[in-house]
């Protein structure tokens, strides 16, 4: 029985906090599986205490196990195959992962975003997990166009580079979730260093979000499904948006960067 189905079925028979907190469940829907329990305190005004009966009254050994559960109805739902084509699922995820992703990007921010990379004498690009191979990416994708970054992948290594930046230091984080701790710690020592940052996140309101001065939003999370095609496409899709932007306005620049760049690696190729 999904979670929604235990809600309205038990639902008079709980206290009144544990209303306030099923009501939260019913509102939030899957994207609860990103919450922590700090969270939906805040939100509900109740204690620990509270939550967590009302995950047993439904059926679960707490809230980290309602979680599990709800990802897997989710993920569930998410890969049914429908229509003519087996694989119309993922191509719908695809499709609507590009036109949610653009829909969500705040030009105001690309504008900040773009800016920042201009004025920055020095980019590092952080990122772990799935995460790691989009900072790799933009750093390609930057370099093409003459500018120079580089991508940072362990969190041992970002938190020694956080401890001597300074104002002049640009920081682009890539994080779905906007929690992943291990880059949440460089950043708060790169902060108090006072270097910029920019996310690249799902979620406007999440720690990481809150310690970036500019946030350029994604629009998938892959809880349950660890690396998956649709999140990277996002990020990806946020990076190469901003190094669009760049090059408009500095096409001179770029432009001769971009021939300087096919010319040094046309010897690698194979002989015609």
């Amino acid at each position: 029985m999904k979670l929604k189905e235990k809600i309205h079925q038990s639902y008079f028979e709980l206290t009144p906090a544990e209303k306030k907190v099923a009501d939260h469940f019913l509102w939030a829907g899957a994207d609860i599986i990103y919450e922590t329990m700090n969270d939906i305190k805040e939100k509900t005004k109740v204690g620990d205490a509270t939550i967590v009966r009302l995950c047993h009254k439904l059926g679960y050994s707490g809230f980290s196990d309602l979680k599990v559960e709800v990802a897997k109805e989710d993920y569930s739902s998410n890969v049914e195959q429908t229509g003519k084509s087996p694989y119309a699922s993922i191509e719908n995820a695809l499709t609507k992962t590009i036109k949610t992703t653009l829909s969500e990007l705040n030009q105001g921010a690309l504008a900040k975003a773009v800016a920042a990379i201009g004025k920055a004498k020095r980019i590092y690009i952080l990122g772990v997990g799935g995460s790691a191979l989009s900072s790799k990416a933009l750093e390609s994708m930057l370099l093409r166009i003459g500018v120079r970054a580089q991508a940072v992948t362990d969190p041992h290594y970002q938190a020694q580079l956080a401890a001597i930046t300074d104002s002049s230091d640009l920081f682009i984080v890539f994080s779905l979730t906007g929690r992943t701790k291990d880059t949440l710690e460089p950043l708060k020592i790169a902060k108090k260093n006072q270097a910029q940052i920019i996310a690249i996140t799902t979620y406007p309101a999440s720690p990481i979000a809150l310690e970036a001065d500019i946030v350029l939003q994604t629009a998938v999370d892959d809880f349950l499904n660890g690396g998956s095609l649709i999140g990277r496409m996002s990020q990806l899709l946020v990076a190469d948006v901003l190094v669009y932007e760049y090059e408009k306005l500095n096409s001179a620049d770029t432009i001769n960067a971009r021939e300087k760049v096919v010319r040094a690696i046309l010897n690698k190729r194979k002989m015609e």
